[in-house]
């Protein structure tokens, strides 16, 4: 019995030893990043220049399938399906609170280990150059005259709902929404006027200049440097500050020291130059936080959303 003990322990010693190499390898293969809307959109636009420099400091490619259906939640079940072993990780942003609050999915951001918070993009209230309007005050004396009239373009469910109808809700207007599926083709439907209203950003900067768009209002603390003729909602009487954040999750259960490895890969690539510049372009800015801090920053916005939800009336779970 005791030669068998100890047989026993020497092979399970064994395993071990082979096994903490596999383990240390980690990554040996590519790595698939699932982002839950079409190539062109916002979030394929942050997350694109952030593959090369994840791959970079992982040393093996990382590749992004665009997973794009169902105000992103086709995205998140694929993602919460994929195999718990570091290969997939999922860039997400706050449309996964509001979706699961809406009822539109089950799935929630509890389905997910945190890997890392990546940016923060100011919201911009975005009108068709084909309105009347010039000016928020024009704007919304406009809409107060025709209530349930003004179109706007959104992700039913998602933070290109909420911002508007939190702006709705504050201004005491009626909007009437039409839904898209991401910002590419949202962008596509306000640009040929086809809305009169969308949520975007500060990448809509040269259309703008153009007079393609309009920015009526940006919703942050204090005008924006890149945009000093654009009012903040607060100083036209409205309390909403929104941005959209993101950052990268991996299916439940990954190993901690596959998470490690992808976590210390994500700080190094937004601390890069290259990836700070590419935020610039988008309107966005980086705003790394580790895997510990993105847990309990995703614990905090989550119990923000809801409760914007349930004071807007949109929340079913």
């Amino acid at each position: 019995m005791r030669r068998l003990v100890l047989g026993l322990a020497a092979a399970a010693a064994l395993c071990a030893a082979l096994a903490a190499p596999a383990q240390a390898q980690f990554p040996d293969r590519p790595i698939k990043m699932i982002v839950p809307w079409a190539a062109g959109g916002d979030t394929d636009n942050i997350f694109r220049p952030l593959a090369p420099l994840l791959q970079k400091h992982l040393g093996q490619p990382v590749v992004i399938a665009n997973v794009a259906g169902a105000s992103g939640t086709v995205g998140a079940r694929e993602a919460k399906g994929s195999p718990a072993d570091g290969y997939t990780i999922y860039a997400m942003h706050d449309y996964i609170h509001l979706v699961h609050y809406a009822g539109l999915t089950d799935i929630s951001y509890r389905d997910f280990d945190p890997v890392c918070l990546v940016s923060a993009t100011p919201s911009v209230l975005t009108a068709s150059p084909k309105t009347p309007w010039k000016n928020w005050q024009e704007f919304l004396a406009d809409a107060k005259k025709r209530p349930g009239e003004i179109t706007v373009g959104a992700t039913l469910g998602s933070t290109s709902h909420i911002f508007p109808a939190s702006i709705e809700k504050a201004a005491g207007l009626k909007f009437k929404y039409v839904s898209y599926e991401g910002l590419a083709p949202r962008m596509t439907a306000i640009l040929g006027g086809h809305v009169d209203l969308t949520d975007s950003n500060l990448t809509q900067k040269g259309k703008v200049e153009a007079g393609q768009l309009k920015f009526l209002a940006i919703a942050t603390e204090q005008r924006d440097p890149e945009l000093p003729d654009v009012p903040t909602l607060k100083e036209l009487g409205l309390n909403i500050v929104y941005e959209v954040v993101r950052g990268l999750v991996v299916p439940k259960g990954t190993p901690a020291a596959a998470r490690a490895k992808l976590t210390e890969a994500c700080g190094k690539a937004t601390a890069e130059a290259e990836f700070k510049e590419s935020m610039k372009k988008q309107g966005t800015r980086v705003a790394f936080l580790d895997a510990a801090k993105y847990a309990a920053f995703l614990d905090k916005i989550d119990a923000e959303n809801k409760a914007i939800m349930t004071d807007l009336g949109l929340i079913k779970k």
